[in-house]
């Protein structure tokens, strides 16, 4: 499996979707707190299955889109820092 190379964090994407939409208005219709949404747009959080369930309903996107996106930002994250060597599992004779 091959990772995008460096997916940008799902709040910048958030972010083109709500185009000039004031974040405590977001926050608002999404039933989050403004400082929630903030910490997402501004990548300090990510998006859980819950938001992401909220997302979809308010941009009527699919919840998959927004989880998927997470998921390919962490991985890359995670990709980038030092793990142990890990040895593969054998299958028994």
């Amino acid at each position: 499996m091959s990772l995008m190379h460096n997916p940008p964090h799902p709040g910048r994407v958030l972010r083109e979707y709500l185009a000039e939409m004031e974040v405590a208005e977001a926050a608002a219709r999404l039933d989050v707190s403004r400082t929630t949404l903030s910490r997402i747009l501004h990548g300090r959080a990510g998006i859980s299955a819950d938001m992401s369930l909220r997302l979809a309903d308010a941009l009527d996107t699919y919840p998959a889109f927004w989880s998927g996106l997470q998921m390919d930002y962490d991985l890359w994250q995670a990709s980038r820092r030092r793990r142990p060597r890990i040895q593969p599992f054998r299958k028994a004779a």
